[in-house]
């Protein structure tokens, strides 16, 4: 192997190797196509065939298909050497099989085109390797298809021809081997008698030197003989040089170099990166002799332009810096989802990295979350919202100007044509100026100079367009700063239409959560409220499930919810909608906290099954809530949390506490129960209830949050309003990460003056002294005009209790915004309003009740029950 002859052998040998097995390869590739198709057409035919046999189409209807069909097919499959023969009916319920354990279940694949009267073949891996199966319809006389055949054949049992063709053509290999062995044998022999016996080294040497001379090297070579004439120079010499096609042989004086050139090739010095000049080029030429045994030979010279070196440089440095900008571009542009911000982050970007100032104008649709809309004749209207520069006061249309483009404007046509427009040079106002002539004038009197218009366009909309604009001593744009332009803005159209499309989902998410909201919060007599409701900035999250709510009860009471359900967008403002609705109902059946709480964790839990296992719609455990239910006439305020973080109370003088509340799973989780908490609370009183977007978010957590509300509440006045006010001066960041949600409530206490309430004798005889101890109240309070109504009703009231009752009876009358008349006693079941018959003697007690109040109804206490019953004052708020 160490000769050229050597070598050139074992390469015909390896020639001859590869012939025989390309030949091989190619034999198998037929034989693996021949079989394939024999397969595909074997398959096809037994199915055609089995499916248009005569009696087919009789056993598809018979009661027992299997029993006719099971025999035949297998006969078929025997016969015809196909895997399988599967009749099915249109279910895709098999009727045979080669496995009768599997006859009754669903085939394995897709039938529908074949139940649509078409022919299927299809290559699949089953269980038995790689096959082709073929599905052909049964066609009933009417043209309706009643079932489907299905034939398969596995590739393997169909091949075979390779099997038989190839020791044929190992053989021929073989003997093709021999020849070319010793028909290399000879050549090789040959070979070395031509090369005198040389080495591959030597002869690579001299090929290797020959190639770098005259085409590897990208550098002029000169060699020049002892003579001081030119013994060679390559291509590259030529071009720099300018030498003539006869320059070999020469002396060097006469090829017409430059005196230094011609100077310093004649003496044949040694040079190293000596600077020439010749014509217009700088050339770095390097000079060594040539020598032999000690005799100098002649020189060879290398030429290297630098002065194409440095230009190309200098590109790289461009385009080098290019990249890097449109790098730090993708890093700053589109750091939020607001359509504003994003523009003002491009125009920061842009000035002065690439121009001297920037403008971003949108359409107004665009703005408001809409999808654009192209103008109509009377121009491209848009609405000015970033401005940047390196000097102020530009005589350019200021931020915030609405802006109709006229057709000749760079601006109207670039949005027009979606192509970035160029105005390398404005002072020849060459159709630019036509906007506004004498504004035009004076922006080229500012020393505006060029401008590049490039149309905001992404996902094949255009949004608006990008103005850069060049001042003072900088160059002109070119078009390579055209390209750029459009890659920067190319990158801020995708943010700012991303911005535009969550604008539109925050816009109705917000439109759904006011919807959703208490837009006025009843004005109970138990407390005097204030409240606020902040969404998550549009960049942050947008709209979430935050949620407050205060519910007049019965006997004067009042019930205050905060709640919040996790995430944002549409899905958690209708979630918080759902879930308010369910605590208004729970509310009307005047339940406990604890009680209240446990059918809402149940709702949720529910919720969650269907919405997870059917849509595949994310759940919504996560969801806390806080419910608390405050007598003005007790003092007391029942409270139960499910997850939620307890409320603030201010006491009237001064201090602040967090009072405890058990703690509880959020809604959804399920497992454990819900307890209350039960507090005396001074008139005056504050409660502040919130949601945690209030006190945590990226800057600060729980710890330190609360500590803050802690400080805003002492130094907060103490109305209901002020307290809100304090509280989101103090707390609200200035991008609010989540939502924030505020309930502030006040305690009254009502007067004992405007409560009554007697114990009631278990005798039916005492109904009647009853209404007179009610009748001389009524009269106290003013209230004559309500005496018949109220003995009718307190009447029925009292004598039901009696009747259906043995624990003792209290009777309380409670003037507030309205006259409330409560029975209270020892049973825990309610009445129940019904039609009485014609021939009933009762029955008609609590449907008159319900004829003269405007509410009634029935609350649990621990004790029994409680039936109230509302009448409207006249003249009362």
């Amino acid at each position: 192997m160490r000769t050229v002859a050597s070598q050139v052998f074992v390469l015909q040998v390896a020639v001859v190797v590869l012939l025989v097995v390309a030949a091989v390869v190619a034999l198998l590739l037929q034989s693996r196509s021949d079989a394939e198709a024999a397969a595909r057409d074997r398959s096809l035919a037994v199915a055609e065939t089995f499916a248009q046999s005569p009696g087919t189409r009789q056993a598809l209807k018979s009661p027992d298909p299997t029993e006719l069909l099971q025999p035949r097919a297998e006969a078929v499959r025997k016969a015809t050497g196909v895997d399988f023969v599967v009749v099915t009916n249109t279910d895709a319920i098999r009727y045979t099989h080669p496995l009768p354990d599997r006859i009754g279940n669903r085939f394995v694949g897709n039938i529908q085109p074949a139940l649509d009267g078409a022919v299927v073949v299809e290559w699949i891996t089953g269980t038995i390797g790689p096959l082709v199966q073929a599905i052909v319809p049964v066609v009933d006389t009417d043209g309706t298809v009643i079932g489907t055949v299905t034939s398969g054949v596995t590739v393997e049992n169909v091949s075979g021809t390779a099997n038989q063709q190839l020791p044929v053509v190992l053989g021929a290999a073989g003997s093709a081997l021999i020849l070319a062995t010793g028909g290399t044998a000879l050549i090789s022999r040959r070979l070395r008698r031509q090369t005198h016996g040389l080495g591959p080294t030597e002869l690579s040497r001299m090929y290797d030197h020959h190639d770098a001379v005259l085409h590897a090297v990208r550098e002029g070579v000169i060699v020049v003989d002892g003579n001081r004439r030119l013994v060679l120079a390559n291509d590259e010499a030529r071009r720099l040089l300018g030498l003539p096609p006869d320059a070999e042989g020469r002396p060097v004086s006469a090829l017409g170099i430059t005196l230094s050139m011609d100077e310093l090739l004649e003496s044949g010095r040694t040079a190293t990166d000596e600077v020439h000049l010749a014509g217009d080029r700088m050339l770095a030429v390097n000079q060594r002799s040539t020598s032999r045994n000690g005799w100098t030979l002649g020189s060879v010279a290398t030429l290297r332009d630098t002065t194409e070196l440095q230009e190309l440089s200098g590109r790289v440095d461009v385009a080098h810096s290019r990249l890097r900008l449109l790098y730090d571009a993708g890093l700053k542009i589109g750091s939020t989802l607001d359509v504003v911000q994003t523009a003002e982050e491009l125009t920061d970007f842009a000035v002065p990295q690439f121009a001297d100032f920037a403008t971003v104008d949108l359409l107004d649709q665009v703005l408001r979350g809409e999808d654009p809309v192209r103008a109509g004749a009377d121009g491209y209207p848009m609405r000015r919202i970033a401005v940047s520069g390196v000097r102020s006061n530009p005589p350019i249309y200021p931020l915030d100007s609405l802006i109709y483009f006229v057709p000749a404007t760079p601006q109207a046509t670039g949005f027009r044509s979606g192509r970035a427009i160029l105005e390398a040079d404005m002072t020849t106002f060459a159709g630019w100026q036509e906007q506004d002539p004498a504004r035009a004038r004076k922006m080229v009197h500012y020393g505006l100079h060029s401008m590049i218009s490039v149309p905001l366009q992404a996902r094949g909309e255009v949004l608006g367009v990008v103005t850069f604009w060049r001042s003072g001593k900088p160059k002109p744009f070119d078009d390579g700063d055209v390209s750029l332009a459009e890659e920067l803005v190319a990158r801020a159209a995708l943010a700012i239409d991303n911005a535009r499309r969550y604008t539109r989902e925050h816009t109705m998410a917000v439109t759904l959560q006011r919807s959703l909201l208490p837009s006025v919060l009843p004005g109970p007599s138990a407390v005097e409220v204030a409240h606020r409701y902040l969404p998550a900035h549009a960049g942050m999250g947008g709209v979430g499930g935050d949620w407050f709510d205060v519910i007049q009860l019965s006997g004067a009471r009042v019930a205050m919810i905060v709640g919040d359900v996790v995430g944002h967008g549409l899905h958690a403002a209708a979630t918080m909608g759902r879930l308010r609705t369910a605590v208004h109902n729970f509310a009307t059946l005047d339940l406990s906290p604890d009680e209240l709480l446990w059918h809402l964790d149940e709702l949720v839990t529910r919720i969650d099954h269907e919405e997870s296992g059917s849509s595949g719609r994310p759940a919504i455990t996560g969801a806390t809530c806080l419910y608390m239910i405050y007598d003005p006439i007790s003092r007391g305020c029942v409270m139960a949390r499910a997850g939620h973080l307890e409320p603030a109370l201010v006491h009237p003088d001064g201090s602040i506490e967090f009072p405890e509340l058990p703690a509880a799973p959020p809604l959804g989780l399920g497992g454990l129960p819900f307890e209350t908490a039960e507090r005396l609370l001074p008139e005056g009183s504050r409660l502040v209830l919130f949601t945690d977007g209030l006190i945590e978010n990226r800057e600060r957590d729980i710890d330190e949050g609360l500590r803050m509300l802690r400080d805003a509440l002492a130094a907060a006045p103490p109305t209901p309003e002020g307290t809100c006010g304090a509280v989101l001066d103090a707390l609200l960041p200035d991008r609010p990460s989540d939502d924030i949600a505020l309930l502030v409530a006040r305690t009254r206490v009502l007067d004992r003056e405007r409560v009554a309430d007697w114990d009631v004798p278990g005798d039916p005889s005492a109904v009647s002294a009853m209404r007179e101890a009610v009748t001389e109240k009524l009269g106290a309070w003013g209230l004559d005009d309500l005496v018949f109504t109220t003995e009718l009703i307190l009447s029925e009231l009292i004598t039901n209790a009696i009747r259906y009752t043995t624990g003792p009876i209290r009777l309380r009358l409670v003037r507030d915004r309205t006259l409330i008349c409560e029975v209270a006693d020892s049973s825990s079941t309610a009445p129940h309003l019904r039609h009485a018959a014609t021939m009933d003697e009762g029955g008609r007690g609590l449907f008159l009740v319900a004829q003269f109040a405007a509410r009634w109804g029935t609350r649990y206490t621990t004790e029994g029950k409680v039936i109230w019953a509302e009448q409207p004052l006249l003249g009362e708020a």
